[in-house]
């Protein structure tokens, strides 16, 4: 079985590889950078799962493999402030789909007035935290919960949700 994800963001890919690879022992798994065909920070739960779908769609057509894998974060606006979302789409080759989210944490004052004016979550939270290249490490999630919870694990269980119906049969 060949499994491709549609990004080449190492937290995807390893949360993919985790989830799926207990799945299914003797998968291969791929990378492929795609269009997510929406807004490079998507904003609300519905953008944010047309670019997972996107995603997953995108890759099983690029690689012909068995099973996409989309994974989108976004962020929505809630009466609470600013809070992160989180949605994965997984699509197979006979067209059966899964969907899983949402990774919610609201963000400091400071972040969300940067994400309002136009900033990426990944770069407000750069220069907010100090790091560098924090998307692709512990995430907005694990810096605001230091390290309880990472981008890596808030993603795993949106793709076990998305494999639901993969798991029973439908």
């Amino acid at each position: 079985m060949l499994i491709a994800v549609g990004s080449t963001n190492p937290v995807k890919y390893q949360a993919t590889e985790r989830v799926l690879g207990g799945c299914y022992p003797n998968a291969q798994f791929i990378t492929v950078a795609v269009e997510s065909g929406v807004a490079v920070q998507p904003w609300g739960d519905v953008e944010t799962r047309r670019g997972a779908y996107n995603r997953a769609k995108a890759v099983l057509e690029a690689t012909h493999a068995d099973m996409g894998v989309g994974l989108e974060g976004g962020l929505q606006e809630t009466e609470f402030g600013i809070m992160t979302c989180a949605w994965c789409v997984i699509v197979d080759s006979t067209g059966r789909m899964g969907v899983g989210g949402s990774a919610c944490v609201q963000l400091p004052r400071e972040v969300a007035e940067a994400v309002q004016a136009g900033a990426e979550l990944g770069v407000a939270m750069d220069q907010w935290s100090g790091q560098h290249n924090t998307k692709q490490g512990l995430g907005a999630i694990g810096i605001l919960t230091n390290g309880l919870l990472t981008r890596q694990e808030a993603y795993e269980p949106l793709i076990k949700l998305a494999l639901s119906p993969f798991q029973r049969g439908q």
